[in-house]
């Protein structure tokens, strides 16, 4: 979702939801979903993949991001001082098999003003609560979800535990409704049925849904959440994460 009013110092685009999805692919704004991308493992150092991520965002000028398949161990936190960011991560213990993890990478000026440090629940589930004007706040979630050839379990405990986390997101401050934003890679393929998905769906669908896809539909009715790049007239790759 894009908010209004923004918080002074961070640019996000005036919209009227609630809530809004914003699944890999496509990102207005200033909210960003971006897929770490591992380099040579000799080098492979998070310092080093730090530098390589927040070379782009200072260049589009993203405020907030959030990270896919980062693939680092436990929790922790890393600072760029020079593009001027700050990396918050949440993996897997060292002993296990890292495939997945979660992470926010947030401007340094931003990270001074949230109220508490980001919340990793796994290494596919991690949230932060961002303060507007006011006595407005959002809650940013960065999600991973499996991939469609993980098995029914695995894909089945991932919306449990999103479903656990959307229901501790406050709804109701004095006087305001709470923002919402889920961001990350859901690995999800969403139909074009939007008259059966009214308030969830827009009209530019990919036609088919896998079985995430209708997991991840039913997650977004639930919680009220609208899948923003099926509003938006765009090319297919840039549709399905």
């Amino acid at each position: 979702m894009l908010l209004w009013p923004p918080l002074i110092g961070t640019q996000l685009s005036p919209v009227a939801p609630r809530s809004w999805v914003l699944p890999s692919g496509h990102t207005p704004g200033n909210l960003h979903d971006r897929r770490a991308k591992p380099d040579n493992p000799r080098r492979n150092r998070p310092e080093r993949r730090m530098v390589l991520v927040t070379r782009e965002l200072a260049r589009y000028k993203v405020d907030i991001a959030a990270l896919s398949e980062t693939r680092f161990s436990e929790q922790g936190q890393l600072q760029e001082v020079v593009a001027g960011y700050t990396f918050l991560w949440s993996g897997r213990p060292k002993a296990e098999r890292r495939d997945a993890g979660v992470a926010f990478a947030i401007r340094n000026d931003i990270v001074g003003r949230l109220p508490g440090l980001p919340q990793g629940d796994n290494d596919r589930l991690m949230s932060l609560r961002l303060p507007l004007r006011g006595d407005q706040f959002t809650t940013i979630i960065s999600a991973y979800a499996h991939a469609m050839t993980s098995s029914d379990a695995a894909k089945d405990k991932f919306y449990e535990d999103l479903h656990a986390l959307l229901v501790t997101v406050p709804k109701v401050t004095v006087p305001k409704v709470d923002k919402l934003i889920v961001l990350g890679d859901l690995n999800a393929r969403i139909e074009t049925d939007h008259a059966a998905w009214q308030g969830v769906l827009g009209p530019h669908g990919l036609g088919s849904c896998n079985d995430n896809g209708l997991l991840f539909l039913r997650t977004c009715a639930e919680h009220h959440l609208l899948l923003t790049n099926i509003f938006f007239h765009l090319p297919t790759r840039e549709k399905a994460t």
